[in-house]
């Protein structure tokens, strides 16, 4: 065994899928073939006032008898968030020279941790006020950020304090709390959430929801069952030095990274439910705004139980060798799950032609919803190819796209994937799929990243609502922009969706 396989080894990684990896560095990964962006009416159903409450009554109709769970990614790091700020303390600490500060600190009073902040200062004998009149803005910014203050910096977005009510502040945790009583209760009558948490948070996650919950209860006649998870080790990807050689640490061993929100594939899988709801953990509104995401979760929910049934209603057609019933499946496939069959198809047996049916309809079920183009960075829905020949809808990253084919791509697209997902990973019989079977090893990611200075390269597993996804049966759902209210810097708190009154 080599110097490589052995370190590898040490480190408890499969030395196949290490290998596999590092080879992925020089052999990059292809570009998925894209026919163009989809638009409504194209690939997104819009939806008319009369469907959205004959799907939302679906939905109401069956929800307490399905074991329903919000799968909430939440492992992310809020520290991103406060690029800017960091920036600023290591400037001249003159807000001139960064918009962001600027607004922050003209707008401290906007956010649901001023008081706490304030009161920072109150504890040492200080008044916060005298230090803004004195133009001490680093020292404000320092006590928010740093650990001898309030230590935003290391907190998970998940925990810090996104919303001021008039009798609490709440997290983003708590939010989706209040969105669970909103649509989410299912069988038992009970409120069931799954967030996804890194390893150093988990205590702090759990001890605001076991806050939380015993609030709300206490409150409610509604329960609340909530779990949590990690990405798991085993997915971790090697680094790589930017001529492709393994990158190695000060002590000597190979650099292992989080391979992305793909990663979490396996978590989804876990999963015992009926119905899943995916959003992320930043994206939720105050309470007074959320009933526009009300309305569309249930729509979207009584879209996927629809789209399941009839699914299953042709299983068992075709597994019965009903061949009169062929033509009809074709079209459901066109018209409902938006796959186009291959060149091919027309070509096969009647036997080939009814396994392929089979083998498109069973499968897991997803309804995303997508918002209108404002420029956010990320994927966004089309049409692409697969490498049986048929067409179908996928999310698509930015980097999954020709570099000469982007821009005309990116003009042509009016949508985006704000992450707002209801997904079915169960088969006819109740057991679960193997969600791996339907993810495609080909979309993933290579990104620049440093360590201490160095820089290095980074390999992202199919992320998990574009290429790990990719072999669903997918539908597009156009909701309002509205529903979308992501927190990606401080100030985007200060938009009217987060702000309670």
């Amino acid at each position: 065994m080599d110097a490589l396989s052995e370190k590898i080894s040490y480190q408890g990684k499969s030395l196949p899928t290490v290998l596999g990896q590092i080879n992925r560095f020089a052999t990059g990964f292809p570009y998925l073939s894209i026919l163009r962006p989809a638009q409504a009416t194209d690939g997104i159903k819009v939806l008319s006032n009369e469907e959205i409450d004959k799907l939302g009554g679906i939905y109401c109709e069956q929800k307490d008898g399905l074991n329903i769970v919000k799968f909430v990614p939440a492992s992310g790091a809020a520290s991103r968030m406060f690029k800017k700020l960091y920036e600023f303390l290591e400037g001249d600490g003159s807000l001139s020279r960064s918009k962001e500060a600027d607004v922050f600190i003209k707008n401290l009073t906007k956010f649901a941790f001023y008081e706490e902040l304030k009161n920072s200062f109150s504890e040492e004998g200080r008044d916060m006020d005298i230090v803004l009149e004195e133009q001490n803005f680093k020292l404000i910014i320092s006590r928010f950020l740093e650990a001898e203050g309030l230590g935003y910096g290391s907190l998970p977005k998940g925990l810090l304090k996104f919303h001021r009510y008039d009798d609490q502040k709440r997290t983003p945790v708590h939010e989706h709390f209040i969105e669970g009583m909103q649509y989410a209760i299912g069988k038992g009558g009970a409120v069931k959430l799954h967030f996804t948490v890194s390893k150093e948070h988990l205590k702090g996650f759990e001890a605001a929801c076991e806050s939380i919950k015993a609030m709300l209860e206490k409150r409610t006649n509604i329960l609340f069952e909530v779990s949590f998870s990690q990405q798991k080790p085993s997915t971790d990807t090697i680094a790589v030095n930017v001529d492709n050689t393994p990158f190695l640490q000060n002590d000597g061993n190979l650099l292992f990274r989080p391979g992305g929100h793909g990663a979490l594939l396996s978590n989804l899988e876990e999963i015992d439910a009926d119905l899943i709801f995916v959003k992320n953990i930043d994206n939720v509104t105050v309470e007074n705004t959320s009933g526009i995401s009300k309305k569309y979760k249930m729509a979207m929910a009584g879209m996927l139980l629809d789209l399941q049934q009839k699914v299953f209603h042709y299983l068992d057609l075709l597994k019965g060798n009903k061949s009169d019933v062929k033509a009809e499946v074709e079209g459901f496939l066109r018209n409902d799950l938006c796959v186009l069959l291959p060149n091919k198809y027309a070509e096969a047996s009647p036997e080939e032609q009814r396994l392929w049916l089979i083998g498109k309809l069973e499968r897991p079920i997803r309804v995303c919803g997508m918002v209108r183009n404002t420029g956010e960075p990320g994927g966004g829905p089309f049409w692409a190819k697969n490498q049986d020949g048929s067409v179908s809808l996928q999310i698509v990253e930015k980097a999954q796209i020709e570099p000469d084919k982007l821009a005309a791509l990116l003009t042509e697209s009016t949508h985006f994937n704000p992450v707002d997902l209801v997904c079915a990973i169960k088969k006819q019989d109740g057991s679960r799929y193997s969600l791996d079977d339907f993810s495609d090893p080909e979309a993933g990611l290579i990104s620049e990243k440093s360590l201490n200075g160095r820089a290095l390269k980074a390999l992202e597993l199919p992320g998990l609502w574009n290429g790990a996804m990719s072999d669903w049966n997918t539908v597009f759902v156009e909701v309002p922009l509205g529903t979308f209210s992501p927190v990606k810097t401080i100030n985007d708190l200060l938009r009217d969706e987060h702000q309670a009154s």
